[in-house]
């Protein structure tokens, strides 16, 4: 069944009262801890496992948002190689590079291409600005990002390698680079951390995703809201 979009304070209380004290203090540790500050970009992914990795990767450092671009190739997901952890994140997919972009510039991000483009001005992921949100690009292992993502990037992210090989997983780079930005954003002063509305949407996400039986529940619900 689709989630629903937003709940009522009373479809909200009645659901989360099937949840444990326990879980739901687990969804306020996770929250607390949740950021849109910086985001991730995936263009044209379309190995699974890789894909999934990605997903999984973002979920355990607390990224909520992934933007996914199927210009060509589209987006699938690894179960096993996800673990649930799709349910927890939010996936904003578009059809086409330009409209991420503009998607993500109104939103107020800057981009940063992942790339090993030389004659780009290079940063390692420890120099990626903090005070503003970024949106972290990456492409495919084999193509990397398109010549647009190039051209429209503020940014070109490059991890130092020393070895005969110059390219890494994408699952792998997005660790490295997530986890040096992470770990600089959050020793910083900057707000990161999630609306209060947002908490509460993502509340509302996860609680449905949470109890079993859903379907019964809502129907359950329905049916003593219009017999009262």
């Amino acid at each position: 069944m689709k989630s629903l979009e937003r709940m009522d304070a009373g479809l909200y209380a009645y659901l989360r009262g099937y949840l444990s004290e326990a879980r739901l203090a687990r969804f306020e540790h996770i929250l607390d801890n949740r950021t849109r500050h910086f985001t991730l970009v995936l263009e044209d992914i379309f190995h699974a496992p890789n894909a999934g990795a990605v997903i999984r990767t973002c979920e355990c450092f607390g990224v909520q948002d992934i933007y996914v671009i199927e210009n060509s190739k589209p987006f699938q997901l690894n179960t096993r190689v996800v673990r649930g952890s799709a349910k927890w994140t939010t996936l904003r997919r578009t059809d086409s590079s330009e409209q991420c972009v503009e998607e993500l510039r109104a939103a107020g991000y800057r981009i940063a291409a992942t790339t090993l483009r030389e004659d780009k001005p290079l940063i390692s992921p420890e120099d990626v600005p903090v005070d503003e949100k970024v949106a972290l690009c990456m492409g495919s292992e084999e193509t990397g990002l398109s010549d647009y993502i190039h051209e429209q990037a503020d940014y070109y992210v490059h991890i130092p390698m020393y070895g005969f090989t110059q390219s890494l997983n994408i699952s792998v780079s997005a660790a490295l680079c997530l986890r040096a930005m992470l770990a600089k954003l959050r020793d910083s002063n900057v707000d990161w951390r999630l609306s209060e509305d947002e908490k509460q949407q993502l509340r509302e996400h996860w609680v449905q995703h949470s109890v079993k039986h859903l379907d019964v529940l809502l129907r359950h619900y329905d049916i003593a809201y219009f017999t009262k």
